[in-house]
């Protein structure tokens, strides 16, 4: 068994928080994505997974969600892809000791498989199977595939993982609640999400990013009873909101890990933040996973 899921057995984990939130709020040079400051300014995220090992997570996300290369095609840097991912997944492996697990952080790529896009399936597969190599590669430990809204382009990035290593996966998707209930952006309901899911061979699965903490914690209770595996929750810092002309997550560390009694009561196993949330939220919501 694969040391994470030795542990994973065990008990509730706590997961970092976002990577770009805290990139966002240093005074760091302007660039087209997040991930270029792995190669400019690798200190800088090096510094940010520290944080988060320090607060308490167990395991810590790279700086690579937006380094699909369809993604980075629009910003003209597809060729650094490679690049990009290995070298977030070295700084993160580096910055924290060997007990602590780092999983990549794989986001969609931005893109729409045929007919509604252009894409193939094969073009969708390559584009997964560069990023996940390279991660690999670079020494992470788990793969994680989140804020997915598609369930055939889950699919294919699962299988591109299967196919090309051995890692544990974690496989989120994001919902939203409207008026037939949980739905991703594409339409996928949970119980589709929870069978494609682990049907194409996801070691955990959940949902990530969302509306917050009030709408997480009635996913995980539907999603609970279609499978006994291990579930992962990650959702934003509330809802954001405008202040001063930007979009800012409000929810403090206090509020957001007061749900997190309510999350273990679900079941969930895995529990981390998305958009706006700091390594003060991983902090309250390890102490508050010690005194559960």
């Amino acid at each position: 068994m694969h040391p994470f899921l030795e542990r994973l057995s065990r008990g509730p984990m706590v997961s970092s928080g976002a990577a770009g939130t805290m990139l966002q709020a240093r005074s760091l040079p302007p660039v087209q994505t997040l991930e270029e400051y792995n190669l400019s300014h690798s200190e800088a995220v090096s510094e940010i997974h520290r944080a988060y090992a320090e607060a308490g997570a167990e395991m810590i996300g790279t700086n690579t969600f937006g380094a699909n290369p369809l993604k980075l095609k629009k910003a003209g840097l597809s060729d650094k892809a490679y690049d990009f991912n290995y070298q977030g997944a070295r700084i993160a492996r580096a910055a924290v000791p060997k007990e602590v697990f780092v999983f990549a952080a794989l986001g969609p790529s931005g893109e729409f498989l045929a007919p509604l896009g252009e894409v193939t399936p094969e073009q969708m597969y390559e584009a997964y199977k560069t990023v996940i190599l390279a991660v690999a590669e670079g020494g992470v430990d788990i793969l994680s595939l989140r804020t997915f809204t598609d369930l055939e382009e889950m699919k294919i990035a699962l299988r591109a993982a299967k196919e090309n290593t051995k890692l544990p996966i974690i496989a989120t998707m994001t919902f939203d609640l409207g008026q037939k209930g949980f739905r991703t952006m594409m339409g996928v309901d949970v119980k589709a999400a929870v069978e494609g899911m682990i049907g194409a061979g996801a070691d955990a699965i959940g949902s990530n990013c969302g509306r917050g903490m009030e709408e997480m914690v009635p996913l995980m209770k539907e999603m609970r009873p279609l499978f006994d595996g291990y579930l992962t929750a990650q959702p934003n810092a509330g809802l954001p909101q405008l202040i001063d002309g930007k979009a800012k997550y409000t929810q403090s560390p206090e509020e957001f890990a007061s749900w997190v009694p309510s999350l273990l009561e679900a079941g969930v196993r895995i529990i981390g933040g998305c958009c706006g949330t700091t390594p003060a939220h991983t902090r309250r919501v390890a102490e508050t996973m010690k005194r559960e």
